[in-house]
């Protein structure tokens, strides 16, 4: 099983750059979205919000509208060449039932732009990355709560789109080492139980081998995750990983029943684990690219990317 390569990495924002709004996922209210809207522009971006950001499903209140308008307005966001990135208004659930209905011809002719989500979008990062071989951002969604409150969540994302030098290592106070060493490899992850629902999906990685794992939940009390972390382990998909690191486990029970899970799962793969390392669904949420190399060092609880995230 090969180990995972560096992706493809689009280019940084600039002053005046034009960003489409999407909604893959879950419903958007209006007046958080026009919040976040707010931010964007007062970060000197013009956002343009796609057609059925606003849309609800007419039978399953958890879809921004159907399907298909939803993957229409992925598309087109896109590959419009007047458009610089693609930001996810929010998660929730409803990728997973529109990534095969994606123009991924259309979108592998494209110019590659950078993709912001987290939670739900898990599935969007795992399929840029093997269909269209794109470097993507785990980052704040328009209308996410902690994006709209949090300046430090804020700032990181909007340094990280502007100037990518200036955020290399990541990592709160509140990391520590969970299991010692030093690794280097590939960044990738995500929500962990929408990476365990992927599996043999037509866009799924076989395998995290040369990977820097870093992963986190919401809602999924420890014995959910001690049956997701078995299922990718069974599934063999977390052989050779290089390294993980732990975000947030925010409403997944006390931490440290959590915590025991990971060291019964994970610290048997013997490889260095750096835990609350700040990203995710916390009160405040670092940006992590994925598909660029980098190095998690446990005795220091750091992520220490080797390029900037974007050119």
């Amino acid at each position: 099983m090969s180990a995972l390569a560096p992706l493809i990495r689009p280019r940084r924002l600039v002053p005046g750059d034009r960003v489409a709004v999407v909604a893959p996922s879950g419903p958007v209210p209006e007046d958080r979205l026009q919040a976040g809207l707010d931010i964007l522009r007062g970060w000197d971006l013009d956002p343009v919000v796609a057609p059925h950001v606003l849309d609800r499903h007419p039978r399953f209140g958890y879809l921004a509208g159907q399907d298909a308008d939803r993957a229409r307005d992925l598309t087109a966001a896109w590959c419009d060449p007047d458009v610089a990135a693609v930001l996810c208004a929010r998660g929730g659930y409803g990728a997973q039932r529109m990534v095969d209905l994606l123009d991924w011809d259309a979108m592998r002719a494209a110019t590659p732009k950078a993709l912001v989500g987290f939670s739900d979008i898990t599935v969007l990062h795992e399929a840029f990355a093997t269909r269209l071989g794109v470097a993507t951002l785990h980052g704040q969604m328009t209308s996410a709560a902690v994006f709209l409150k949090d300046a430090e969540s804020q700032e990181h994302l909007r340094a990280t789109l502007f100037e990518p030098e200036s955020v290399l290592t990541l990592g709160l106070p509140t990391a520590r080492a969970l299991v010692p060493g030093r690794a280097r490899g590939i960044t990738l992850g995500g929500c962990v139980s929408l990476l365990a629902a992927d599996l043999s999906t037509p866009h799924a990685r076989p395998s995290a081998a040369g990977g820097l794992l870093m992963i986190e939940d919401t809602g999924e009390e420890p014995y959910r995750l001690d049956r997701i972390l078995t299922q990718l382990l069974r599934a063999g998909w977390l052989d050779g990983v290089a390294g993980i690191g732990l975000g947030s486990w925010q409403e997944c029970g006390p931490y440290e029943e959590v915590r025991d899970v990971f060291l019964d799962r994970l610290g048997g793969l013997g490889v260095p684990i750096v835990e609350e390392m700040g990203f995710g669904h916390g009160d405040t949420a670092l940006t992590v690219p994925f598909g660029v190399p980098a190095v998690l060092d446990a005795d220091t609880a750091t992520l220490t990317l080797e390029v900037p995230a974007l050119t």
